[in-house]
């Protein structure tokens, strides 16, 4: 009988039956002066003990204004010391933090905090060319005469609370720095008699992932994906309280706040922030001074650091491991990454939102081939498996859809029953949508994605969403977003436009109509319009084909 593509992982590392929080008191009374965090831009340095205590003082100051334990609380910034604070903050007091790309435009703001019904939302000021401030006042225009925490909405009926950083006085707002000052000795009460109660399988965490029908979807996380995610993934690359990971991923994504924070929490190592986005310059700067022994990143990340004008005037021979995922890693990066950035023990991760993330991950001593061939075997306590278009385990070595099972896979989509049953089946296994193969060691090789779905940078996007905001345009008749292949971000949004008859339109016209309505990674950078599209005998679009074409006029290798 043939080896059937399923396995198990194994591993040294328990389970843990403990929340956010309690993971977080257990790192301040292991290393209560070591230091937890350090951010370099607002250049802050603080020890588990001084984190704990602010993120203690931040829930109670959210139960002083009211929020109740299961509330929604949004959180819309880069990295920065802040996120640190509300994570593990908003986890002591019961609540549930729902990360807010800071890319967003205001549609897709309005959708996420409607969506969940958030009642507080946090927000930075500015960042790049987002103005928070303005669009919350678009959005709300009821805050210039609202008494913070008394916000009544038309467009955001379940918002009471927004907290802004920064010093800056913006009308029916609290500031940030406020809110650990405003609980009682009975709020601190209080939030220690919800630590206690608090059950592991409760949700902690919703992140928008974008759903194949439009509309992100809301992955619900509880304490017990995350807690152990992070567990797991320390121990498999041997991190400890000597090591110093420098961590450039946006805390908004999973990668960032469960392989990046918790990680860290979970072995006693110090997090380095080394700015509030990806700068290459700034990630050399913060290995060398402060001697990283880790750094994280999607493959982009890496390219911006290695190709740095700068690069070779940084000492980075104190980095070991980290983490490189998101999109496929090209076998001569890896070489860099280990020769030139001197990250020996550099391992490839695969995972999705939905299992919290990691599910796969190389080991620290793997050969490269197995490095950039594969994206290693399933993680303890996980299990994997291969099956084909009947749920029907496929034979090592056949291709199938990779599905995932355990402690990571998420609880459900956020009040979306009929998603959650589309993606997640009766036995709790986990349908990623990407075609995989397994070999005879457990190693499992993505092959191909049936979802559709392309990775721009790490940023997953969905065609569809796409597709039907290009539908809005007056001037469109019909739109086919595809992937193509791109040698800075893995992939990059190509779409072909059939234009309405009569009517005309330039590249540069659809850029300016999504611009400011789409995040910025969602714009198509190639497009091209056509008075046809390759169709199947049954009539529907042909979009390999489509893909085959663009990646040979653009002189690119046909996308995999």
């Amino acid at each position: 009988m043939a080896l059937l593509s399923y396995a198990h992982g194994s591993g040294d590392a328990p389970l843990l039956g403990v929340t956010v929080g309690q993971l977080l008191d257990n790192a301040a009374r292991r290393w209560p002066d070591q230091e937890a965090a350090i951010v370099v831009e607002q250049n802050i340095r603080w020890t588990w003990r001084e984190l704990r205590d602010r993120a203690r003082a931040f829930g109670a100051g959210l139960l002083a204004l009211g929020l109740e334990p299961g509330d929604r609380v949004g959180m819309l910034a880069p990295n920065r010391a802040e996120w640190l604070v509300a994570q593990f903050g908003t986890a002591y007091a019961g609540l549930i933090l729902v990360n807010i790309n800071p890319a967003y435009r205001t549609p897709e703001l309005e959708y996420a905090l409607n969506k969940v019904g958030c009642r507080a939302l946090v927000t930075e000021e500015s960042f790049k060319t987002s103005d928070y401030i303005a669009m919350m006042n678009e959005l709300a225009p009821e805050l210039a005469d609202a008494e913070a925490g008394e916000l009544r909405a038309e467009r955001l009926p379940d918002l009471r609370i927004v907290i802004r950083l920064g010093d800056d006085i913006s009308a029916g707002m609290f500031n940030f720095d406020d809110i650990s000052g405003c609980p009682m000795p009975e709020h601190f009460a209080a939030l220690d008699k919800i630590a206690d109660r608090l059950d592991f399988d409760s949700p902690i965490n919703i992140q928008f992932t974008s759903g194949t029908t439009g509309s992100p979807k809301a992955a619900t996380l509880t304490h017990h994906n995350i807690v152990n995610n992070a567990n797991m993934s320390a121990a498999l690359m041997r991190f400890t309280e000597h090591d110093k990971l420098c961590m450039p991923v946006p805390m908004y994504h999973c990668f960032g706040m469960v392989l990046g924070t918790l990680l860290c929490t979970a072995s006693g190592a110090t997090l380095v922030l080394p700015s509030a986005a990806f700068e290459g310059s700034a990630c050399l700067r913060a290995i060398d001074a402060e001697s990283c022994t880790a750094v994280h990143g999607v493959p982009t990340m890496f390219i911006g650091m290695l190709d740095d004008p700068d690069f070779a005037k940084y000492d980075t021979t104190s980095l070991r491991t980290g983490i490189m995922a998101g999109a496929p890693c090209p076998v001569e990066l890896m070489h860099r990454v280990i020769d030139e950035l001197h990250a020996t023990q550099i391992t490839i991760g695969y995972g999705m939102t939905e299992t919290g993330p990691l599910s796969t991950q190389t080991l620290p001593d793997d050969p490269v081939e197995l490095r950039v061939g594969t994206v290693g075997r399933p993680l303890a306590n996980t299990e994997i498996k291969v099956v084909d278009d009947d749920d029907n385990v496929v034979p090592r070595g056949k291709p199938g859809e990779l599905c995932a099972r355990g402690y990571c896979v998420m609880r459900g989509y956020w009040n979306d029953p009929e998603r959650t049953a589309s993606d997640i089946d009766a036995g709790r296994w986990m349908h990623t949508g990407d075609t995989a193969t397994m070999d005879e060691n457990d190693y499992v090789r993505i092959v191909g994605r049936s979802k559709d779905m392309l990775i721009r940078g790490g940023e997953n996007i969905y065609p569809r969403e796409i597709e039907e905001f290009l539908y809005t345009h007056p001037m469109v008749e019909q739109a086919e977003v595809v992937g193509v292949p791109d040698p800075k971000f893995g992939e990059e949004v190509a779409a072909w436009i059939r234009l309405r008859e009569g009517k005309t339109a330039t590249e540069q016209e659809i850029r300016e109509f999504c611009k400011g309505k789409l995040a910025h990674f969602k714009i198509p950078k190639h497009i091209r319009f056509v008075d046809e599209f390759p169709m199947t005998v049954t009539g529907k679009v042909q979009k390999y084909v489509i893909r085959e074409q663009m990646a040979e006029e653009l002189g690119l290798p046909k996308a995999g």
